[in-house]
């Protein structure tokens, strides 16, 4: 296991690290994963879900749950990512820092079906939507003890030593799950009274089964719902920013404190009235 000062730090300096010259990502992703091969000068392709149909690459992610679509890998394709990347020498790094946030599904870590055999595999976790930490700039990549020592060995090089006092209070905040599932309750009760809300006024959710984020379509463009919300108020994120094939959707967070959730619940009910 190796501290990182933050998951976005790996994530955009992983294949710089590893110079890969090749790396995949989802085609509806955290745009730091494209933004990360382009640092390294590598070639990043977008793929779908189902590993067959990737081409041969150096490195891969994964994202379950996903930012932005909350969706979750099943047991079986989380397989098939794996059989793949034995297959084809392939390094596997399944970004799960919205692990512990299931809704109505529960999502695993791809170390829960490597068998031991953690080859190639990187899990990379993040304490900023576990533990509300964004500020600290704390998270840590876990698996293959050769590929965690090779990066160990280069990140010291670049500076990027998790400092101590951070590093302490990383070990205080993962050896507490009381205040994950308090906040995994929040977020989860913020989704039940805003998801009707968003339905009333024409959206249609799809996946959004785990993590801090609705997704969702009006079947318009995303600037035209974006623009749609902010005239009463209520801002969100178009899907164009996470892959051409999110433009028709977009991104609603759950971060907002009760009170703000309540009053855009309360906006939208009103626009749904007068509709």
């Amino acid at each position: 296991m190796l501290p990182l000062i933050g998951s976005k730090e790996l994530v955009a300096w992983l294949p710089t690290l590893l110079e890969a010259k090749s790396v995949l990502f989802p085609e509806i992703a955290y745009p730091t994963y494209s933004v990360g091969a382009i640092l390294g000068s590598a070639t990043g392709t977008a793929v779908s879900i189902d590993p067959k149909t990737w081409p041969d690459a150096d490195l891969a992610w994964i994202n379950s749950p996903s930012n932005p679509t909350g969706r979750v890998h099943s047991d079986d394709e989380m397989m098939e990512v794996i059989i793949w990347a034995r297959k084809s020498n392939c390094i596997i790094a399944s970004d799960e820092c919205y692990l512990e946030f299931g809704h109505t599904a529960n999502p695993t870590s791809i170390l829960g079906f490597t068998g031991g055999n953690n080859k190639n595999i990187l899990a990379v976790h993040s304490l900023s939507k576990r533990s509300s930490m964004a500020g600290y700039r704390a998270g840590f990549v876990i698996g293959d003890a050769e590929l965690i020592a090779r990066l160990r060995e280069v990140r010291k090089h670049a500076g990027m030593i998790v400092p101590l006092p951070v590093q302490k209070a990383m070990i205080t905040a993962l050896s507490d799950d009381v205040h994950v599932a308090e906040q995994r309750q929040r977020y989860n009760a913020r989704r039940e009274r805003l998801a009707p809300a968003l339905r009333n006024v024409g959206f249609e959710i799809e996946e959004s089964r785990a993590g801090l984020y609705i997704w969702c379509t009006r079947n318009e463009q995303d600037w035209d719902s974006i623009s749609w919300l902010a005239e009463l108020g209520i801002l969100a994120t178009p899907g164009y920013f996470y892959g051409a094939k999110g433009d028709r959707h977009i991104r609603v967070a759950l971060t907002a404190t009760d009170a703000n959730i309540d009053e855009a619940v309360a906006r939208l009910t009103q626009a749904a009235s007068s509709r």
